[in-house]
């Protein structure tokens, strides 16, 4: 890393801001903390009993250093962001917008907001983690951001109070994000890494798929290239059928989560809610 790649990161994440019509900064006040905090419910909704974060932490994150930012549109806090320093880097926390700016970029924003701020202090590695049912999480990280997962985490969290995550056990991928590599560069610069089913190559098998009724159905994986469907919309699926979302989720751990264990590399996220792995490893001589 080097300071033309930062400031070229900076650069492309004022554009960004200013295309989604935010402004993204740095929080320090405690007021700002409580307002962050109200930002976390409005997305969440937790248990008010077992909030997301206190306002006190976030103090304590800012006034050390971590990664404690505001998203803001006219003069409102829309979004928020907190990381803090880990062994790989940075950890990405907690992040998200409210419904009057989703839809509108904002979330890529503050993830080059992100990417900037980090290079700027010569961190080149930001992780999180994300449910991997979830598509559209999964085709910004990998497809809009160029991230990568690095592990299948079963029930990281437990079981959790807030209406987003509640009556479903919180399997989690991890997924690093490398700043100055091609796909995060060109991120930066509006180049989504699009994968498709359709360049997968002619030794591709379906691990996972969805059966006539819906339902998960585990395939092969003896391919070279081997792909993983999730569910079209698992959160409205665990609204209206909670036992089958629940099939789902032990389905994708099994498949997803086995092949990942075994050390094989998810090299994107389709469009159309296909996870794509490559095993080709196991045939080279």
């Amino acid at each position: 890393m080097n300071a033309a790649q930062a400031a070229a990161a900076t650069a492309a994440a004022a554009l960004a801001a200013e295309r989604a019509g935010v402004t993204i900064r740095e929080l320090h006040g405690l007021d700002e903390m409580r307002e962050a905090c109200r930002v976390l419910d409005r997305i969440w909704r937790p248990d008010p009993g077992n909030p997301m974060i206190t306002p006190e932490l976030l103090r304590v994150f800012a006034h050390c250093g971590s990664y404690v930012v505001g998203v803001e549109r006219g003069g409102r806090m829309t979004g928020f962001c907190l990381g803090f320093l880990a062994s790989a880097g940075l950890h990405s926390h907690i992040a998200g917008v409210d419904d009057s700016v989703r839809g509108r970029k904002a979330g890529f924003a503050l993830k080059q907001h992100q990417r900037a701020w980090s290079l700027a202090r010569s961190i080149t590695t930001v992780t999180w983690t994300f449910d991997p049912l979830i598509g559209r999480n999964a085709y910004f990280n990998l497809a809009k951001l160029g991230a990568t997962p690095s592990e299948y985490l079963a029930d990281f969290y437990g079981a959790m109070r807030d209406e987003v995550n509640a009556g479903t056990e919180t399997d989690r991928l991890m997924v690093r994000w490398e700043l100055t590599d091609e796909h995060a560069v060109g991120s930066a610069a509006g180049t989504p890494h699009i994968v498709t089913v359709d360049g997968a190559g002619d030794r591709t098998v379906v691990a996972l798929d969805a059966g006539p009724d819906g339902s998960p159905v585990v395939g092969r994986q003896d391919g070279d290239t081997v792909l993983v469907r999730i569910p079209a919309e698992a959160e409205e699926l665990r609204r209206t059928d909670p036992s089958l979302a629940r099939e789902w989720r032990y389905a994708l751990r099994e498949v997803l989560g086995g092949l990942m264990a075994e050390g094989h590399t998810v090299t994107g996220f389709t469009r159309d809610g296909w996870y794509v792995i490559d095993r080709r490893q196991e045939s080279q001589p």
